[in-house]
């Protein structure tokens, strides 16, 4: 009897450690894969890659035959996220000055705190009060300076253009352009032109009076409606800056799960020079624009021009654009101050000619530097494809956009010159070097002195 219970307890402890080793090692995650793909599995895989080919062919078919509709989705699904974009683009603005508070508050607030993550916690919060409130400011700023100055300045024009006009007239028919038959052209042509405008300013803005109204109704809702996804934006900007840490580490995670870590290492290091292109050039072209506007306002001041504030801030933000934004905002300025006093608008032709020369030479390399490494031609290229595309935002990303795609293809079309033992700079490649049939690089001075040799012989 005692044997048995002996061998009955040896038996229940077995029974209960195999449990317990089995429990332990259920707690434990299991690895995935270990002996490789059956042959079995290895068919299927091809199977199931044929099939997901000709299902990804057939998809794409369809997907051209729905091309509006999926336009349309897109479009929805954007309308709907519009706040969540707002915050992404609040957050990269304000995510400077959030950096710079940090660096300079951080420290500090870590000798006075004995909690290191208080203190990050803190000097975070500070950075974005910080950045809403200079957002806050240079928003309710340009408010002021803008709406009273547009509202004066159109009424001024509504109420004094046809008066200016008659006012051209006359001093064209005291002129005598009829000695010419082109200078009765212009003039039959100017009276004609003002006469077809005040005809329009009376009977025919006055008949679509209704339609203007229901247009403008539909304006302030969606003026409304954007003001509020804004203010959304800027809530959801606030988290998006207390946890970008966060979010860096999860992309960089799920990077490096789903791509090989030679791939992941490419994707990281151009999502890493695209952050650097963009915010060097965003940053610094808001910064020169300010500038820029600030100095408009000074000069335009001093010279006594009317709509001063309103055309400041027109030259100050179309000079965001490159290239081709200060022409884009002395035009229709140009022609405000013309109508009001043609001297004055010829005095403010050279002024805004001698503002973008100081900034196309001095101001604007000072600041930007070589941000985008593009030469003048793939500037424009990029502007006017960016503005064709995707209208007023395309011509301020498309630079930008355009700089990261060359990055790309020069750091592609370096490595298979380096892959050739070829030199990559471009300045290597002038008339006279070339390359021989058998891969080697010959150089302009190589070629000369090789072409002397071959003389002398």
């Amino acid at each position: 009897m005692d044997n048995e219970n002996k061998n009955n307890q040896e038996d229940g402890q077995e029974k209960s450690q195999e449990k317990g080793k089995r429990s332990d090692y259920y707690a434990k995650q299991p690895r995935f894969g270990g002996k490789g793909p059956s042959k079995i599995r290895q068919q299927f895989n091809r199977g199931m890659t044929a099939f997901l080919v000709v299902a990804a062919s057939i998809l794409f078919y369809f997907a051209l035959l729905r091309l509006t509709n999926l336009s349309e989705g897109f479009t929805k699904i954007f309308d709907v996220l519009k706040p969540v974009i707002y915050g992404c683009v609040f957050a990269y603005l304000m995510n400077p000055i959030v950096k710079q508070v940090d660096n300079y508050l951080r420290p500090v607030l870590e000798k006075k705190i004995k909690k290191h993550d208080g203190a990050r916690k803190l000097s975070r919060a500070c950075g974005i009060f910080l950045s809403i409130i200079i957002l806050f400011v240079l928003i309710i700023t340009l408010c002021n300076l803008l709406i009273p100055e547009l509202y004066s300045s159109i009424r001024n024009l509504v109420f004094t253009l046809p008066g200016q006009l008659n006012e051209l007239v006359d001093k064209l028919n005291n002129v005598k352009l009829e000695d010419s038959t082109t200078g009765a052209l212009i003039k039959t042509a100017v009276e004609e032109g003002t006469d077809m405008l005040q005809t329009w300013l009376r009977t025919d803005l006055l008949t679509r009076a209704n339609d203007i109204m229901s247009n403008l109704t539909v304006g302030v809702i969606s003026i409304i409606s954007e003001i509020i996804n804004a203010l959304i934006g800027i809530i959801i900007s606030i988290y998006i800056l207390f946890s970008k840490e966060t979010f860096s580490r999860q992309s960089k995670k799920t990077v490096y799960a789903l791509m090989k870590p030679e791939h992941g290492n490419m994707l990281l290091h151009l999502a890493t020079k695209s952050n650097e292109i963009f915010g060097g050039f965003i940053i610094g072209k808001i910064i020169d624009s300010l500038i820029i506007g600030v100095l408009c306002f000074m000069g335009l001041s001093i010279l006594n021009m009317p709509y001063t504030v309103l055309v400041s801030v027109i030259i100050g933000v179309t000079n965001v654009i490159p290239f081709f934004g200060p022409y884009i905002g002395a035009i229709p300025s140009a022609v405000l101050i013309l109508l009001s006093d043609p001297v004055k608008g010829i005095y403010f032709i050279l002024f805004v000619l001698l503002l973008q020369q100081f900034d196309g030479n001095i101001l604007g390399p000072k600041i930007l530097g070589d941000s985008t490494g593009l030469s003048a031609f793939w500037v424009i290229v990029a502007i006017l494809l960016g503005g064709g595309l995707f209208g007023f935002v395309g011509m301020i990303m498309g630079v930008p956009t355009f700089a990261v795609i060359y990055y790309i293809v020069q750091m592609i079309l370096n490595n298979k010159l380096e892959r050739k033992k070829l030199p990559a700079d471009s300045k290597y490649y002038d008339m006279l070097s070339y390359v021989d049939n058998q891969g080697k690089y010959i150089h302009s001075e190589e070629y000369k002195t090789e072409k002397k040799e071959s003389e002398g012989k």
